[in-house]
């Protein structure tokens, strides 16, 4: 991770309105003052295209031989998987859960020696980029590295494999029951998508 791609991404997310604060209940059910709404983001093609190609040109810096196919968790990691994709000009699919797990569908498979990089929006505890990486496993393929925009982990989350993100974070959170006292007072809502009904 360079700086200059750490303030690009800032930028681009404080731009568009992405990077929010207020009271927040993430995926992870902890709450937060602070939420990157990468929904957002991918609402603006130019937007998405900038930070995906600065993305691919960071892949491009620290693997070699070159990966040969991107691999992204469904929903959240299709559309930056994509573009990364488009920008490295390599074959894109996608995991999707079925009976919990994801798995390879749609007629997507891979060569035994695919050289695939896992591409997530943003990795937080690091489950969904976790359980990406395990399905590709699981069809014979070890995955080379992971990828993402922003690593809100602060490089603690563990994927199984190395993860190269374009910007890092520590974002503050607390259990439902530990609420610091400037959110005690504030309604919280919940923007993801996990976990809905």
């Amino acid at each position: 991770m360079n700086e200059v791609n750490h303030d690009l991404v800032m930028r681009e997310f404080s731009e568009c309105g992405a990077l929010m604060k207020g009271h927040f209940i993430l995926s992870s059910g902890l709450h937060s003052d602070t939420y990157l709404n990468k929904s957002i983001v991918s609402m603006y093609p130019d937007r998405t295209e900038r930070l995906c190609r600065a993305l691919a040109d960071e892949v491009k810096a620290e693997i070699i031989p070159a990966i040969t196919h991107i691999v992204a968790p469904a929903m959240g990691g299709i559309i930056f998987g994509y573009e990364t994709a488009r920008a490295l000009n390599v074959p894109f699919m996608y995991v999707e859960r079925v009976a919990g797990a994801f798995q390879l569908r749609r007629g997507f498979s891979l060569p035994d020696n695919a050289r695939v990089l896992v591409v997530e929006d943003i990795v937080s505890t690091g489950l969904s980029a976790r359980e990406c990486v395990d399905a590709i496993k699981a069809v014979g393929v070890k995955p080379i590295a992971a990828a993402c925009l922003i690593d809100r982990s602060n490089g603690k989350a563990d994927l199984g494999v190395p993860l190269i993100a374009l910007a890092r974070l520590e974002v503050d959170t607390w259990p439902k029951d530990s609420l610091p006292p400037h959110l005690q007072d504030i309604p919280a809502v919940k923007p993801g998508s996990r976990g809905l009904a």
